[in-house]
């Protein structure tokens, strides 16, 4: 973002959740079935269809433990306790990306209510967000799982982004501080779609940060254990839960309390462990350094610094960021560097002499050829049917010039699929006989910046250097005005169907455009 770095830390996990951030660090061992440890926990196993590997559904939860007769023994009353314990976390903190299940190797920590209370779940729920973040901004991951309620809630609080208005006075507060935001909200930005966030998070002005909400918040509703830990919130430390361990690094958000931001320290790599596949896994061992660091997270607290210059960080912060969310090309302009970019590459590759190449590159560059100018033709179809929907007129000489390029293309097409071996031979020779004729490698218009040393193989194929990508495309308009003109100067070449046929054309086209929408958007 334009005004720094900014993050969900320990201490908002406490105001907003009301969890404790200090204490034992959530961790135990691993399940990869969940028939003995439900019956051992639960008092009864899930059937085979409300399991998956050391998952449960939370529906078999729901079902079979939502209720407790009042007549009910103390083991009865202690395995709905921890299937409701277990549904929670599920549900809210710990929630995965399937949406309806839970791992059962959080029951053996409620197996004593007392000792239960003692770990940093606080910390495990922040350490489960970071990794869910981190596994999200991957292209190819579709979903999210966290705790999206602390998410969400911590942007209401800094962010005047998408904030919805409040039905209720302030002033009244209760705790924990994510309950001011309970209920149905309206506003004028409730149905924005993603487009609007991340403009509205690229034009984030330091007005519309608040960087310390908690700060005029009456404190008399924070029970007293969430006070003593919340020193813990500038705390540079590591967060643990089971195999999830990620830093927690507050010296990069230092204004979030109220402090002078400085050029943080480097941030010392560490390698990322899982649970692998094997049951019965104790994660203690594999994360002794992790779980040493998280013990001494009481000495390294970081401290102010007074009469700071944040200059000099914003100054560091804009060298090593990237400011903006949102798309920084358009479509439009992607759309007309890949079409200069198959112009240039088919230009090339008409005007490059085969003179003195062998019969294999000789038909690479012919592939290459017949490939630039088959996307050209799509391409070019693409802009026509686009560009007949505005005049009636247009119509009949678009479709004209469209149909006499791919008539050509389809005569080429058919010659290659009959027999390739001989279309490339003929291919070849003409080239050859052409070359012959000519005194020079290149034409004037590709010579002064391309030489023949700048051709080298991929995978026995003739590839083009990227920087010569660069041919004007209004060259591509310019040529389909001429081949209007003479297409109607000559009567004999009219459509036969005249608006029918130019309106059934349009239809044929319409697979090729969707289909180069889609390449541009990949």
């Amino acid at each position: 973002m334009t005004v720094g770095e900014m993050t969900v830390s320990l201490e908002d996990v406490a105001y907003l959740l009301g969890l404790p951030i200090d204490g034992e660090p959530v961790i135990g061992v691993t399940y990869t079935t969940c028939d003995s440890i439900c019956v051992k926990y639960l008092g009864r196993s899930p059937d085979s269809g409300y399991t998956s590997g050391g998952m449960v559904k939370l529906s078999w939860l729901k079902e079979t433990f939502s209720e407790c007769s009042e007549n009910a023994s103390i083991e009865e009353v202690e395995c709905n306790t921890r299937a409701y314990l277990l549904y929670l976390i599920g549900s809210t903190i710990f929630s995965t990306t399937t949406g309806n299940k839970v791992p059962v190797m959080y029951l053996p920590l409620f197996e004593n209510f007392d000792v239960a209370g003692k770990y940093a779940w606080g910390a495990a729920a922040l350490s489960f967000l970071y990794r869910a973040l981190g596994n999200a901004a991957i292209r190819s991951q579709s979903t999210i799982s966290g705790c999206l309620t602390l998410l969400q809630c911590w942007s209401y609080y800094h962010l005047n982004v998408g904030r919805p208005k409040l039905h209720h006075d302030p002033i009244h507060e209760c705790f924990p501080f994510v309950l001011r935001w309970k209920g149905k909200h309206s506003g004028p930005t409730s149905n924005r779609d993603v487009a609007f966030y991340r403009k509205a998070l690229d034009c984030l002005k330091p007005t519309d940060v608040d960087w310390c909400p908690y700060a005029n918040i009456s404190h008399t509703v924070i029970p007293e254990n969430i006070l003593n830990q919340l020193i813990l919130g500038r705390s540079k430390t590591m967060l643990i839960c089971f195999d999830k361990a990620e830093r927690h690094l507050p010296d990069r958000c230092l204004r979030q309390f109220g402090m002078h931001q400085t050029i943080p320290e480097e941030v010392h790599m560490w390698e990322r462990k899982t649970r692998g596949v094997d049951g019965g896994v104790n994660l203690s061992g594999k994360l002794e350094a992790e779980l040493n660091e998280w013990a001494n997270r009481r000495f390294h607290v970081v401290e102010a610094e007074e009469d700071l210059d944040e200059g000099e960080y914003m100054n560091w912060y804009f060298r090593i960021t990237r400011r903006v969310v949102g798309r920084p090309v358009s479509i439009a302009a992607e759309f007309e560097r890949l079409n200069a970019a198959l112009r240039d590459i088919a230009h090339i590759a008409d005007t490059l002499l085969t003179h003195g190449m062998d019969e294999q590159q000789i038909q690479s560059v012919t592939r290459i050829r017949y490939k630039a100018h088959e996307c050209l033709r799509d391409q070019i179809g693409s802009s026509i049917t686009v560009n007949v929907e505005n005049s009636e007129n247009d119509v009949g000489k678009r479709i004209r010039g469209k149909e006499r390029v791919r008539r050509r293309s389809v005569s080429k097409r058919r010659r290659k699929d009959d027999d390739p071996d001989e279309y490339y031979a003929l291919t070849s020779c003409t080239n050859n006989n052409n070359n012959n004729a000519q005194s020079h490698l290149y034409s004037p218009a590709v010579a002064d910046d391309v030489d023949g040393g700048q051709l080298y193989h991929v995978e026995n194929e003739v590839v083009l250097p990227p920087q010569h990508l660069c041919l004007d495309v209004n060259d591509v308009a310019k040529d389909c005005e001429e081949a209007d003109v003479d297409q109607l100067s000559h009567g004999s070449e009219e459509s036969p169907g005249g608006p029918h046929a130019a309106h059934s054309s349009l239809e044929n086209t319409e697979d090729v455009t969707c289909q180069t929408d889609n390449t541009i958007a990949a």
